[in-house]
């Protein structure tokens, strides 16, 4: 019997040192802890926020983090969360109905129906219409009036800024499934081949902000390219997003594929030892210290590639190891609270304080993505 025990033991051992060399996270989490730590985070989110706030962009990106938090636990309350916040939007976002005062560039106002802030309300709708039974198509209405009036312009600018690749990509891929209308597709492209022609930095694979942020015109405090760890997040999560959803048959989807690839190399060599990313990515003095939302939009871009193939697990499994390290020991307080987001802004800005008592709506909701995300990375492990 105790023979018998011993190599049951050996066996065991043996299978976690393996596991261990393969992934630098081997027995340390549950899909039960990250479920917990979950619940843990939206609880505290849904008891201190009501439902009944605006569908601009803020909200509206906490709400694709609740989304995923549903779908990870089944937890009927947070479904309703999002569905009460979109009723009481009438599902819309920007409000105007007269086509001829729709604006783009930004605007809070109701008549920006065109600002892609006022758009990614429509990937939670998409999300609430594919989960209801009735299918009612009142819930996706507005979302393709909106996408199709603006398809059918002959502009191509319309995402100008890096955080819109979050906030619109995944509306173009979700509402093509709806409709099945190959123009979401080609929009899509359309759209990002100008956000990468102004924004995008060939040499190291990352995006700056948006135009005025562009190298040599913006530097760092030390002369270095200023890339901010938000808006990169913004563009790595949302990367990874769309391509999940794209076919296989869509002709750009290795294009997309290889600029993901390619941010995953920079976004790791720019990595903190703590597990953090600073705010801005390459200029660590520029604004030292943790920031949580640009590091759990990375946290979910990593798993995500994992999880998918796209990335080596062997090579990118410290990454996150690291990563979630922070995000639970240092970003998540006793209560629930995310602590360490950087306010609503646009840079990387020198002197600004960002302490455990810093949080935000939109912080909140890339927690919860890249959580949903270790769970399946732990489901995969078993």
């Amino acid at each position: 019997m105790k023979e018998w025990i011993l190599v049951v033991v050996s066996v065991l051992l043996l299978s976690c040192t393996q596991r261990e060399k393969n992934n630098s996270i081997c027995n340390n989490f549950t899909k039960q802890d990250i479920k917990d730590v979950i619940i843990k985070v939206n609880d505290y989110w849904q008891t201190h926020n009501t439902s009944k706030k605006r569908a601009f962009w803020d909200h509206a990106a906490y709400h694709t983090g609740n989304i995923a938090a549903y779908e990870v636990t089944g937890l009927e309350k947070y479904k309703e969360y999002s569905l009460a916040w979109a009723q009481h939007n009438n599902w819309k976002g920007a409000t105007s109905d007269n086509k001829e005062l729709w604006k783009s560039g930004y605007g809070e106002s109701p008549e920006y129906v065109l600002f892609g802030d006022w758009q990614i309300c429509f990937q939670t709708y998409v999300d609430l219409f594919n989960l209801s039974a009735e299918k009612d198509s009142s819930m996706i209405a507005r979302a393709r009036e909106v996408m199709e009036y603006q398809m059918g312009t002959a502009r191509n600018d319309y995402w100008w800024w890096a955080d819109g690749l979050y906030m619109v990509m995944p509306v173009m891929v979700k509402m093509y499934h709806v409709t099945e209308n190959e123009l979401y597709l080609e929009k899509l492209y359309e759209y990002f081949k100008y956000a990468q022609s102004i924004m995008y930095d060939e040499e190291t694979g990352l995006f700056f902000r948006d135009a005025k942020y562009t190298y040599p015109k913006h530097k760092s405090v030390n002369g270095k390219k200023d890339f901010w760890a938000r808006g990169d997040g913004w563009v790595f999560a949302g990367l990874a997003k769309i391509i999940q959803d794209m076919p296989e048959t869509y002709a750009h989807k290795i294009e997309f594929i290889e600029i993901y690839q390619k941010m995953a190399v920079a976004l790791k060599g720019a990595q903190q030892p703590d597990g953090y990313w600073t705010r801005s990515l390459l200029d660590p003095e520029h604004a030292p210290g943790p920031e949580t939302s640009g590091t759990a939009f990375f946290t979910y871009g990593y798993l995500w590639g994992i999880n998918n193939g796209l990335l080596n697990k062997d090579e990118y499994s410290g990454v996150i190891e690291k990563s979630w390290k922070y995000l639970t020991n240092v970003a998540l307080q006793q209560d629930g609270r995310l602590g360490y987001v950087q306010p609503i802004g646009e840079r990387a800005i020198p002197g600004q304080q960002v302490d455990e008592n810093s949080t935000a709506n939109f912080g909140v909701g890339a927690f919860l993505i890249a959580a949903a995300e270790m769970y399946k990375f732990i489901d995969k492990l078993n």
